[in-house]
């Protein structure tokens, strides 16, 4: 009868697992129940296999960030292509997008956005926050193309502040703790619609 090996010994596709697990695991324990060794151990492998993908916490976190941009960056592009309208029609679609995508990944998303995500260096093409920014204000610029370079800039973080703001403030609780769900969402496109018109009026 040979050996058992340790668990882990082979795996399909181990770096994948331990991608899944930590995901799984950000969104049900947050930053501070986050372990390699729990990714581990929900991956089915020993506690020292994920070094061969992953060399520490940070890395894997890394990752998922890495991940998670390129997810919302897809999510926002979806929507804003689906709506098929004027500029400011394609600008509150990429709000729902973000939105969405901020309220069915709540940890992942607020990691995305946290100090520590700011120090992860995202390789040339990989989508981050600067890309997130490009998208909304090439959109904020094809509405405010005669406008000066100031009143664009203005609108820009405008636009994004008003969407990262909404859905930050759902997801700690501090808006729509009591609304239904198709009231929450019929909240944040009255926020998007406002932040659309803003922009549009700021062109005249």
């Amino acid at each position: 009868m040979s050996p058992t090996k340790p668990r882990g010994y082979h795996h399909g596709d181990l770096r994948e697992a331990l991608v899944a697990s930590g995901r799984k695991l950000l969104e049900e324990k947050g930053i501070r129940g986050f372990t390699l060794r729990e990714c581990a151990r929900r991956a089915e492998v020993s506690h020292a296999a994920p070094a061969h993908h992953f060399a520490s916490m940070d890395d894997l976190l890394a990752e998922l960030v890495r991940r998670g941009f390129a997810e919302l960056t897809a999510a926002m592009s979806a929507e804003a292509e689906r709506i098929k309208g004027e500029p400011a029609a394609r600008l509150v679609g990429l709000g729902v997008g973000y939105m969405a995508f901020g309220a069915a990944n709540p940890a992942l998303f607020q990691l995305m956005f946290s100090r520590e995500a700011n120090r992860i260096e995202l390789d040339q093409g990989e989508a981050g926050a600067d890309g997130i920014r490009r998208l909304q204000a090439g959109i904020v610029e094809e509405i405010l193309v005669d406008a000066s370079a100031e009143v664009r800039q203005r609108m820009v973080d405008f636009a994004w502040a008003s969407m990262h703001g909404f859905i930050t403030l759902v997801l700690e609780g501090e808006i729509g703790g009591r609304d239904s769900s198709r009231g929450l969402k019929s909240r944040g496109l009255a926020v998007l619609a406002a932040m659309a018109e803003t922009v549009v009026r700021a062109a005249r």
